[in-house]
């Protein structure tokens, strides 16, 4: 079977990090790689060289005719992006979310229906052993459940002009919580019926209508209830950053994530997706009102790292084109959760909760 040709758009963290799973997993090769800046020389050198570079996404498409595209740019290209390739033939691996609006995230799912071709979206932590198993015990734990979760960031240097980029078209509980608000439907699997929220404006730095803290609250059918937290700057609070944790009636399970959730790590891309441990509580209790069983620690050999979650999502893009693996429910829950995130987020500028 030959090699699945990829053009790499956007050469920033995760852009580099895409190139090096198209390295790491054999089946791909790297045609080409895009970026408007100089990140693509440092790319490409990082690669040791060999594709092709590009200035402008619209010429390298064209030029380079690939079989599959990778976008990892900001979140305003994503929509215009993922249609040209789609239009051009291409399967395509989209970096979340699929796009800056919900009428652009359902004109993606519908270029895609048209194409036939594969769109994979960056939900990252779907691909993460014990994210995948922290759902798994979730379910357990009966219904309703309470879902409790935040990534606060401390940021500044490099991490800060990431954010502030990223808030010219996005707030971070839409940018960061459509990971987490994927991860509380699955846990539920029930339909969400309202979201209320919450945003505060902390810096000049950012869009005057935009905010950079922000938290949302779900409201399922089954009864079950989520709040999702998120802050970016330099002025953001470390303490309590890191919180992933539900209850059911029947107890309850925490990633306890003692290292990743040290100082000064709110703002390293790689501590967010450590777990370390899963902390699992059961709620029986006897007579007396006593507990009779012991928190039970899993703690799971397979923890990969940030490179490692990459290269597993470009293993499954692969094996959705050469397989041909049905995305069509993978695509349906990306927009459904960009929904949910853009409802919250009318919410903070209204005021008022938002049914669904």
């Amino acid at each position: 079977m030959k090699n699945i040709r990829v053009l790499v758009v956007g050469c920033g963290n995760m852009g580099a990090s895409h190139a090096k799973a198209y390295q790491n997993v054999a089946g791909f090769e790297i045609c080409g790689l895009v970026s408007p800046g100089n990140s693509k020389e440092a790319l490409n050198e990082a690669l040791g060289g060999g594709p092709k570079l590009y200035s402008d996404y619209f010429t390298a498409l064209a030029d380079s005719k690939p079989d599959a595209v990778c976008i990892s740019t900001y979140p305003d290209t994503h929509e215009a992006y993922a249609i040209a390739a789609l239009e051009a033939g291409c399967h395509v691996f989209l970096e979340k979310p699929i796009a800056d609006s919900l009428a652009g995230a359902i004109r993606v799912a519908e270029a895609v229906k048209k194409s036939g071709k594969k769109l994979v979206v960056g939900y990252i932590l779907r691909h993460h052993p014990s994210w995948i198993k922290f759902i798994e015990i979730a379910k357990t734990m009966g219904k309703p459940l309470v879902m409790r979760m935040n990534l606060n960031q401390q940021s500044h240097g490099y991490m800060w002009d990431v954010h502030r980029n990223l808030m010219k078209s996005l707030s971070p509980i839409v940018d960061c919580g459509v990971h987490y608000i994927d991860v509380m439907c699955q846990m539920t699997r029930s339909k969400p019926l309202r979201v209320s929220a919450i945003g505060a404006r902390m810096t000049e730095d950012i869009p005057a209508g935009n905010y950079n803290y922000g938290q949302l609250q779900i409201h399922f059918e089954d009864g079950s209830v989520g709040w999702y937290e998120a802050g970016w700057g330099p002025m953001i609070s470390q303490n309590a950053y890191f919180v992933k944790d539900v209850f059911g009636p029947k107890g309850s399970v925490s990633i306890v994530a003692k290292n990743a959730g040290g100082e000064g790590k709110s703002d390293d891309v790689e501590s967010h997706t450590k777990t370390e441990s899963l902390r699992v509580h059961h709620a029986d209790i006897d007579a007396k009102n006593e507990f009779t069983k012991e928190d039970e620690w899993v703690n799971l050999t397979d923890e990969p790292d940030h490179q490692g979650l990459c290269d597993r999502e470009q293993a499954y893009f692969l094996q959705a084109i050469n397989d041909n693996i049905d995305l069509t429910d993978h695509v349906e829950d990306a927009v459904n959760s960009l929904r949910i995130a853009f409802a919250c987020d009318e919410s903070v500028r209204t005021g008022e909760m938002v049914r669904l």
